[in-house]
Protein backbone atom coordinates (compact mmCIF):
# COMPACT_ATOMS: atom_id res chain seq x y z
CA UNK A 1 0.00 0.00 0.00
CA UNK A 2 1.15 3.27 -0.70
CA UNK A 3 1.99 5.98 1.88
CA UNK A 4 -1.49 8.30 1.86
CA UNK A 5 -0.24 10.77 4.20
CA UNK A 6 -0.24 13.09 1.34
CA UNK A 7 -3.49 12.24 0.35
CA UNK A 8 -5.69 13.71 3.41
CA UNK A 9 -7.93 15.47 0.93
CA UNK A 10 -8.85 12.76 -0.92
CA UNK A 11 -9.30 10.74 1.66
CA UNK A 12 -11.60 13.22 2.90
CA UNK A 13 -13.56 13.14 -0.23
CA UNK A 14 -13.38 9.51 -0.50
CA UNK A 15 -15.45 9.56 2.79
CA UNK A 16 -17.81 12.26 2.78
CA UNK A 17 -18.81 11.10 -1.05
CA UNK A 18 -20.09 7.99 0.93
CA UNK A 19 -21.84 8.93 3.79
CA UNK A 20 -23.34 12.43 1.80
CA UNK A 21 -24.25 9.86 -1.00
CA UNK A 22 -23.22 12.05 -4.14
CA UNK A 23 -19.91 13.86 -4.60
CA UNK A 24 -22.19 17.22 -5.41
CA UNK A 25 -23.37 16.48 -1.53
CA UNK A 26 -19.67 15.99 -0.45
CA UNK A 27 -18.66 19.21 -1.95
CA UNK A 28 -20.95 21.21 0.19
CA UNK A 29 -20.18 19.73 3.40
CA UNK A 30 -16.17 20.17 2.34
CA UNK A 31 -16.88 23.47 0.89
CA UNK A 32 -15.77 22.95 -2.31
CA UNK A 33 -16.46 21.80 -5.79
CA UNK A 34 -18.04 18.66 -7.19
CA UNK A 35 -15.19 18.47 -10.24
CA UNK A 36 -12.64 19.41 -6.89
CA UNK A 37 -14.20 16.24 -4.82
CA UNK A 38 -14.25 14.28 -8.12
CA UNK A 39 -10.46 14.61 -9.06
CA UNK A 40 -9.19 14.06 -5.06
CA UNK A 41 -11.08 10.66 -5.65
CA UNK A 42 -9.62 9.49 -9.19
CA UNK A 43 -5.95 11.07 -7.50
CA UNK A 44 -6.53 8.62 -4.53
CA UNK A 45 -7.92 6.03 -6.61
CA UNK A 46 -5.13 5.97 -8.28
CA UNK A 47 -2.67 6.18 -6.19
CA UNK A 48 -3.60 2.99 -4.60
CA UNK A 49 -4.18 1.76 -7.89
CA UNK A 50 -7.72 0.35 -7.63
CA UNK A 51 -11.43 2.02 -7.91
CA UNK A 52 -13.33 2.99 -5.33
CA UNK A 53 -16.40 3.85 -7.37
CA UNK A 54 -18.76 2.53 -9.34
CA UNK A 55 -19.99 5.94 -11.16
CA UNK A 56 -23.20 6.39 -12.92
CA UNK A 57 -25.11 9.60 -13.45
CA UNK A 58 -27.92 8.78 -10.84
CA UNK A 59 -25.68 7.55 -8.01
CA UNK A 60 -21.97 6.09 -6.65
CA UNK A 61 -21.84 2.76 -5.64
CA UNK A 62 -18.76 0.95 -3.80
CA UNK A 63 -16.63 -1.47 -5.17
CA UNK A 64 -15.58 -4.37 -3.03
CA UNK A 65 -11.91 -2.68 -2.46
CA UNK A 66 -14.16 0.71 -1.77
CA UNK A 67 -15.94 -0.96 0.86
CA UNK A 68 -12.91 -2.80 2.60
CA UNK A 69 -10.88 0.42 2.72
CA UNK A 70 -13.74 2.69 3.60
CA UNK A 71 -14.25 0.44 6.73
CA UNK A 72 -10.42 1.10 7.55
CA UNK A 73 -9.82 4.70 6.65
CA UNK A 74 -12.87 5.96 8.04
CA UNK A 75 -12.34 5.01 11.73
CA UNK A 76 -8.80 6.56 11.61
CA UNK A 77 -10.53 9.63 10.34
CA UNK A 78 -12.97 9.79 12.57
CA UNK A 79 -9.91 9.25 15.35
CA UNK A 80 -7.95 12.25 13.75
CA UNK A 81 -10.34 14.83 13.67
CA UNK A 82 -11.42 14.16 18.12
CA UNK A 83 -7.55 14.15 18.61
CA UNK A 84 -7.56 17.86 19.48
CA UNK A 85 -9.61 17.39 22.41
CA UNK A 86 -7.35 15.16 23.92
CA UNK A 87 -5.38 18.61 24.57
CA UNK A 88 -8.38 20.42 25.55
CA UNK A 89 -10.12 18.46 27.80
CA UNK A 90 -11.53 21.83 29.59
CA UNK A 91 -13.60 22.54 26.35
CA UNK A 92 -17.43 22.63 26.45
CA UNK A 93 -18.37 19.70 25.08
CA UNK A 94 -19.84 20.51 21.07
CA UNK A 95 -20.84 19.70 17.64
CA UNK A 96 -23.25 17.09 16.25
CA UNK A 97 -23.55 13.65 17.97
CA UNK A 98 -25.41 11.47 15.47
CA UNK A 99 -26.99 8.31 17.35
CA UNK A 100 -28.72 5.22 16.67
CA UNK A 101 -30.74 3.74 18.95
CA UNK A 102 -33.69 0.62 18.48
CA UNK A 103 -37.21 2.30 18.02
CA UNK A 104 -38.52 0.15 20.83
CA UNK A 105 -36.33 1.83 23.48
CA UNK A 106 -36.99 5.16 22.44
CA UNK A 107 -39.81 5.47 24.57
CA UNK A 108 -38.38 4.61 27.32
CA UNK A 109 -34.47 6.69 26.76
CA UNK A 110 -35.69 9.54 24.56
CA UNK A 111 -37.46 12.02 27.82
CA UNK A 112 -34.47 11.84 29.85
CA UNK A 113 -31.83 12.17 27.00
CA UNK A 114 -33.59 15.03 25.69
CA UNK A 115 -35.10 16.46 28.89
CA UNK A 116 -31.70 16.20 30.91
CA UNK A 117 -28.76 15.72 29.26
CA UNK A 118 -29.63 17.40 25.97
CA UNK A 119 -29.93 20.62 28.45
CA UNK A 120 -27.01 19.61 30.37
CA UNK A 121 -24.99 20.19 27.16
CA UNK A 122 -26.48 22.68 25.13
CA UNK A 123 -23.40 22.88 22.54
CA UNK A 124 -24.26 18.99 21.38
CA UNK A 125 -26.33 19.00 18.69
CA UNK A 126 -28.58 15.72 18.67
CA UNK A 127 -29.12 13.45 14.85
CA UNK A 128 -31.30 10.68 16.56
CA UNK A 129 -32.09 7.39 14.22
CA UNK A 130 -34.60 5.09 15.30
CA UNK A 131 -34.39 1.71 13.88
CA UNK A 132 -34.16 -1.76 15.31
CA UNK A 133 -32.21 -2.80 12.12
CA UNK A 134 -28.11 -3.30 12.72
CA UNK A 135 -27.01 -0.06 10.83
CA UNK A 136 -23.72 0.34 9.58
CA UNK A 137 -22.15 2.47 11.77
CA UNK A 138 -19.20 3.68 9.23
CA UNK A 139 -20.93 3.97 6.13
CA UNK A 140 -24.25 5.19 7.51
CA UNK A 141 -21.97 8.20 9.53
CA UNK A 142 -23.06 7.56 12.77
CA UNK A 143 -21.26 8.26 16.18
CA UNK A 144 -22.85 5.95 18.29
CA UNK A 145 -25.10 2.89 17.92
CA UNK A 146 -26.93 1.44 20.69
CA UNK A 147 -27.95 -1.50 20.13
CA UNK A 148 -29.74 -4.60 21.92
CA UNK A 149 -27.76 -8.28 21.00
CA UNK A 150 -24.31 -9.44 19.79
CA UNK A 151 -23.15 -7.05 18.07
CA UNK A 152 -23.26 -7.85 14.34
CA UNK A 153 -20.46 -5.53 12.63
CA UNK A 154 -16.75 -5.91 13.18
CA UNK A 155 -13.20 -3.55 13.61
CA UNK A 156 -16.37 -1.33 16.35
CA UNK A 157 -14.99 -0.52 19.57
CA UNK A 158 -18.06 -2.63 21.75
CA UNK A 159 -18.63 -1.05 25.29
CA UNK A 160 -21.02 -3.77 27.08
CA UNK A 161 -23.57 -1.72 28.99
CA UNK A 162 -25.98 -4.02 30.63
CA UNK A 163 -27.61 -7.31 30.15
CA UNK A 164 -31.52 -6.93 29.94
CA UNK A 165 -34.17 -9.63 31.46
CA UNK A 166 -36.53 -10.88 28.74
CA UNK A 167 -40.28 -12.47 28.94
CA UNK A 168 -43.03 -14.07 27.43
CA UNK A 169 -45.88 -12.10 27.67
CA UNK A 170 -49.68 -12.92 26.57
CA UNK A 171 -52.83 -11.24 26.84
CA UNK A 172 -54.81 -12.94 30.37
CA UNK A 173 -57.48 -14.65 27.81
CA UNK A 174 -54.80 -16.44 25.82
CA UNK A 175 -53.53 -16.88 29.28
CA UNK A 176 -56.69 -18.72 30.59
CA UNK A 177 -56.50 -21.43 27.73
CA UNK A 178 -52.84 -22.35 28.05
CA UNK A 179 -50.53 -24.39 29.43
CA UNK A 180 -47.29 -22.72 31.02
CA UNK A 181 -44.76 -25.86 31.28
CA UNK A 182 -41.65 -25.46 29.24
CA UNK A 183 -42.88 -28.55 27.17
CA UNK A 184 -46.12 -26.45 26.05
CA UNK A 185 -44.12 -23.21 24.93
CA UNK A 186 -43.71 -24.47 21.33
CA UNK A 187 -46.95 -25.36 21.17
CA UNK A 188 -48.45 -21.94 21.84
CA UNK A 189 -49.42 -19.51 19.03
CA UNK A 190 -47.16 -16.60 19.03
CA UNK A 191 -46.47 -12.85 17.42
CA UNK A 192 -43.44 -14.11 15.96
CA UNK A 193 -40.69 -11.21 16.04
CA UNK A 194 -38.19 -11.44 12.61
CA UNK A 195 -35.33 -10.04 11.21
CA UNK A 196 -34.74 -9.68 7.59
CA UNK A 197 -37.42 -11.89 7.35
CA UNK A 198 -36.20 -14.53 9.01
CA UNK A 199 -38.52 -15.77 11.93
CA UNK A 200 -36.27 -15.35 15.39
CA UNK A 201 -36.49 -18.48 17.54
CA UNK A 202 -37.49 -18.02 21.33
CA UNK A 203 -34.56 -18.94 23.10
CA UNK A 204 -34.41 -20.68 26.83
CA UNK A 205 -31.67 -19.91 29.43
CA UNK A 206 -30.66 -23.87 28.76
CA UNK A 207 -29.54 -23.23 25.48
CA UNK A 208 -32.82 -24.93 24.14
CA UNK A 209 -34.51 -23.21 21.11
CA UNK A 210 -37.46 -23.55 19.21
CA UNK A 211 -39.03 -21.12 16.34
CA UNK A 212 -42.32 -20.30 17.38
CA UNK A 213 -45.55 -21.11 15.55
CA UNK A 214 -48.25 -18.20 14.50
CA UNK A 215 -50.22 -15.92 12.15
CA UNK A 216 -48.59 -12.58 13.18
CA UNK A 217 -45.34 -11.58 12.23
CA UNK A 218 -43.81 -8.26 13.61
CA UNK A 219 -40.32 -6.61 13.02
CA UNK A 220 -40.44 -4.12 16.00
CA UNK A 221 -41.36 -4.63 19.52
CA UNK A 222 -44.03 -2.64 19.56
CA UNK A 223 -46.15 -4.31 17.24
CA UNK A 224 -45.54 -7.56 19.09
CA UNK A 225 -46.68 -5.91 22.55
CA UNK A 226 -50.18 -4.51 20.22
CA UNK A 227 -50.42 -8.22 18.93
CA UNK A 228 -49.91 -9.78 22.54
CA UNK A 229 -52.44 -7.30 24.02
CA UNK A 230 -55.03 -8.05 20.98
CA UNK A 231 -54.78 -12.55 21.97
CA UNK A 232 -52.59 -12.82 18.41
CA UNK A 233 -50.48 -14.94 20.63
CA UNK A 234 -47.30 -14.84 23.06
CA UNK A 235 -44.78 -12.28 22.82
CA UNK A 236 -41.24 -13.25 23.10
CA UNK A 237 -39.68 -9.44 24.21
CA UNK A 238 -38.04 -7.30 26.69
CA UNK A 239 -39.29 -7.35 29.81
CA UNK A 240 -38.97 -3.61 30.29
CA UNK A 241 -40.79 -3.14 27.36
CA UNK A 242 -43.76 -4.04 28.72
CA UNK A 243 -43.65 -3.30 32.55
CA UNK A 244 -46.55 -0.73 32.61
CA UNK A 245 -48.80 -3.66 30.44
CA UNK A 246 -47.58 -6.19 33.26
CA UNK A 247 -48.40 -3.72 36.26
CA UNK A 248 -51.82 -2.88 34.61
CA UNK A 249 -52.62 -6.64 34.29
CA UNK A 250 -53.42 -5.53 30.16
CA UNK A 251 -50.64 -8.33 29.60
CA UNK A 252 -49.42 -11.35 31.97
CA UNK A 253 -46.15 -13.28 31.97
CA UNK A 254 -46.67 -16.12 30.51
CA UNK A 255 -43.92 -18.44 32.18
CA UNK A 256 -42.28 -16.43 35.27
CA UNK A 257 -40.77 -19.82 36.51
CA UNK A 258 -39.38 -20.56 33.11
CA UNK A 259 -35.52 -19.17 32.93
CA UNK A 260 -34.89 -16.71 30.18
CA UNK A 261 -31.52 -15.32 28.99
CA UNK A 262 -30.64 -11.74 28.88
CA UNK A 263 -30.25 -9.93 26.15
CA UNK A 264 -27.04 -7.56 25.94
CA UNK A 265 -27.51 -3.90 25.56
CA UNK A 266 -24.16 -2.51 24.07
CA UNK A 267 -22.96 0.95 22.62
CA UNK A 268 -20.66 0.71 19.65
CA UNK A 269 -18.52 3.55 17.75
CA UNK A 270 -15.66 3.25 15.90
CA UNK A 271 -13.18 6.35 17.19
CA UNK A 272 -10.52 3.52 18.19
CA UNK A 273 -8.84 4.89 21.45
CA UNK A 274 -9.64 8.60 21.03
CA UNK A 275 -13.03 9.04 21.55
CA UNK A 276 -14.51 12.63 21.04
CA UNK A 277 -15.71 14.26 24.83
CA UNK A 278 -19.54 14.27 23.55
CA UNK A 279 -19.44 10.12 22.73
CA UNK A 280 -17.57 9.54 25.88
CA UNK A 281 -20.33 11.38 27.69
CA UNK A 282 -23.05 10.13 26.29
CA UNK A 283 -21.68 6.48 27.06
CA UNK A 284 -21.33 7.60 30.23
CA UNK A 285 -25.14 9.03 30.41
CA UNK A 286 -26.68 5.98 28.27
CA UNK A 287 -25.14 3.30 30.74
CA UNK A 288 -27.04 4.66 33.90
CA UNK A 289 -29.69 4.86 31.64
CA UNK A 290 -29.33 1.14 30.79
CA UNK A 291 -29.09 0.10 34.69
CA UNK A 292 -32.37 1.79 35.73
CA UNK A 293 -33.92 -0.54 32.25
CA UNK A 294 -32.56 -3.56 33.52
CA UNK A 295 -34.34 -3.02 37.26
CA UNK A 296 -37.87 -2.75 35.65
Amino acid sequence: MPNLLDETSGLMAFVRAVEAGSFTAAARDLRTTPSGVSKSVARLEKKIGTRLFLRSTRALTLTQDGQAFLERVAPLLRELDASDETIRPQATPSGRLRISMPGELAPLLLPRLFGTFAKDYPDIQLDLGLTDRFVNLVREDYDVVLRAGAPMQEDLIVRRLVDLPMAIVASPALLEVTRRSVEDLPDLPFARYTMNGAVQPVRLADGTTFIPRGRVDCDTGLALIHAALSGLGAAYLLRCLVVDELRAGTLVDLAPEIALPKLPLSLLHAYGRTVPARVRLFGDYIAGEARALANL
